[in-house]
């Protein structure tokens, strides 16, 4: 089953799990999704590991030692080290806003860094492909 909500949908990826997609295009620079996010203490961000919502969760703060999950479709967008998004986060607002980098085509993958820059290769904490996707 496929979830969708305005432009944007959530359908499974092969060899990742689910992504999100758009069904019309988006230009450089768009918004693509406003997401609020719940925010979470430092001790909240250690009981993170051992539970499901490890993978799903944001660095959070200024020094980046609290936690916050997406709401909307934040936490399922995928990662890749060529990414077609990037995000921002309003500590004060609680939101991430996700915006695009280049144009999007309709129904392609919409996919950001997660080490938060678009241009940060470091390795991140699971398996990629080589190529970071």
């Amino acid at each position: 089953m496929d979830i969708s909500s305005g432009r944007l949908y959530v359908q499974e990826v092969p060899g990742k799990g689910r992504g999100v997609f758009s069904f019309e295009a988006i230009l450089p620079g768009e918004i693509v999704e406003v997401c609020p996010v719940v925010p979470l203490g430092e001790k909240d961000v250690e009981a993170l590991a051992p539970t499901a919502l490890y993978d799903y969760y944001f660095l959070w703060g200024k020094k980046e030692k609290q936690a916050a999950i997406a709401l909307g479709f934040g936490s399922l967008y995928n990662h890749d080290y060529a990414p077609n998004a990037a995000y921002e986060m309003y500590f004060e607002e609680k939101i991430i806003v996700v915006y695009a980098l280049r144009e999007i085509a309709s129904h392609e993958e919409i996919t950001f860094n997660y080490n938060g820059s678009p241009d940060d290769l470091q390795p991140v904490w699971f398996e990629t492909d080589g190529l970071g996707r």
